[in-house]
């Protein structure tokens, strides 16, 4: 076995692994800031394609060309076959190119299997948006379970607040190995939005509504616990509420998969002023979001944006990982009983309540992916590789 020291002037080999749109979301102002320090870093970028068309528009918004582009989506994939494809994809790559060490962001199965990967290769991890836990197994499924197996194979967290920090800590991490950092989401969606309102980038969606309504609620709902009942009762508070209110319009971008597809179009196609849209561009979606009034989610990222943009969201979830959201007074969990849903939306449009929404944004100041790559130098000890296994 050959031993590899690192010293000043050696520059770190680190490849940036992600597969979907969030990832890829939060991983680009690291990337960048990482290509900008290219005397201490070697920098290289590989994608699984976990998500391919979705992952695709983040790529060319960001102007990132990966270097390795595992292609691995197939239609109608299972969490088992991806996860085994990825596993021998990511392990033959890491093989080859022996990266001192790999960097990972969120929950994925991208995540955990490039962490996997990289620990059978020799290569340290770092994982960016460490430390999230809704302390609940199947809730996200599979994220909480990919995050927390993340943790044990990484050997550098980046946690985006001092609550996810005390969740590593309370584990048994190290808190020399976790440097809190802020949510790289909030770097990504300042430079959206900053293009957005310079006219520097047009919403692809603006075609279609070229004068949004002023009055204006953004839905989304995918995730795989609230398939069958709880989607139908998502289903029928949006008709309920778009009963109620008249003057609002309602923007669902409907999720591909049949089992949310098929549901919310047979419950809400053809309902005056609910638009359902195919799945969107991140530059329409942020403009969405900028536009609403108030949006309804059971997205885990969406609660960040929110946050950022200073808009109220009901969560969609009986828990979140991210109870900052919630302590801030930006988020309410609702859960998914209709009852619940409905009665939160009123309350919180009506006149005034939005006035409350002034606090600041806890997950951070647009600044993370520079803390993330000052720490990844400051700590090029730990992570160089240091045998070829």
């Amino acid at each position: 076995m050959n031993k590899r020291i690192w010293a000043e002037g050696y520059p770190l080999k680190v490849i940036v692994t992600f597969g979907t749109r969030p990832e890829a979301l939060k991983l680009a102002p690291v990337v960048s800031e990482l290509h900008h320090q290219a005397e201490t870093f070697r920098t290289q970028v590989c994608v699984t394609a976990q998500h391919r068309h979705m992952l695709d528009q983040v790529l060319q918004l960001f102007s990132i060309k990966p270097d390795f582009d595992l292609d691995l989506m197939e239609p109608g994939q299972s969490l088992a076959g991806f996860a085994s494809r990825a596993l021998v994809g990511l392990h033959e790559l890491f093989g080859q190119e022996k990266p001192d060490c790999v960097i990972v962001q969120g929950d994925t199965t991208s995540t955990f299997i490039a962490s996997l990967a990289a620990f059978y290769a020799g290569a340290a991890v770092g994982h960016v948006e460490a430390g999230l836990r809704s302390f609940r197994k199947r809730a996200p499924f599979p994220e909480e379970i990919n995050r927390r197996l993340t943790t044990h194979l990484a050997d550098l967290h980046f946690a985006p607040t001092e609550g996810a920090r005390n969740n590593l800590v309370e584990e048994g991490i190290d808190a020399q190995r976790i440097v809190v950092t802020g949510n790289t989401i909030v770097d990504s969606l300042q430079q959206i939005v900053c293009r957005l309102d310079s006219g520097m980038l047009q919403p692809p969606l603006r075609a279609r509504f070229p004068e949004l309504p002023s009055k204006l609620v953004l839905a989304t709902v995918h995730r795989r616990e609230n398939h069958g009942e709880r989607l139908q009762a998502v289903c029928r508070a949006l008709r309920d509420l778009n009963e109620a209110l008249p003057d609002f319009h309602f923007f669902l971008p409907v999720h591909p998969h049949p089992k949310v597809h098929e549901p919310v179009s047979q419950a809400l196609s053809g309902l005056p002023r609910m638009h359902l849209l195919p799945p969107l561009d991140y530059t329409s979606f942020v403009w969405l979001m900028q536009r609403s009034c108030m949006v309804v989610s059971d997205s885990g990222g969406v609660q960040e944006e929110c946050c950022a943009l200073r808009k109220p969201v009901l969560v969609m979830r009986d828990v979140t990982e991210r109870s900052e959201a919630v302590e801030s007074g930006f988020a309410k969990l609702v859960g998914c009983d209709k009852g619940h849903i409905v009665a939160a939306a009123l309350d919180t449009l009506k006149d005034g309540a939005r006035s409350s929404l002034n606090g600041k944004n806890p997950f951070g100041d647009g600044r993370a992916a520079e803390r993330i790559v000052a720490a990844l130098a400051s700590h090029a000890g730990l992570l160089v590789r240091s045998v070829d296994l």
